[in-house]
């Protein structure tokens, strides 16, 4: 079980500011996701970041630590 955690884009089309879910790799999360909101999340993963337990996660098919936190962050304007 990971915890996933949506801010800004992600989280207003997740409907939710976080859930728990079960998956092994990035790539599975995010097909989870994708699905278990009906495609909402669909148009906005792709464009976003992922922080695993606060680090950069680039490798989609990398095995996922167990209990990880996973933020999903889409691309912010302004500064």
């Amino acid at each position: 079980m990971v915890t996933v955690r949506f801010y800004a884009g992600a989280r207003a089309a997740a409907g939710v500011n976080e859930e728990g879910a079960e998956a092994a790799t990035l790539a599975a999360l995010l097909d989870h996701l994708a699905a278990e909101h009906h495609g909402r999340l669909a148009g906005v993963l792709p464009a976003c970041s992922f922080l695993v337990d606060g680090i950069a996660w680039h490798d989609h098919e990398a095995p996922l630590p167990p209990g990880a936190t996973i933020d999903v962050l889409p691309p912010f304007a302004g500064g």
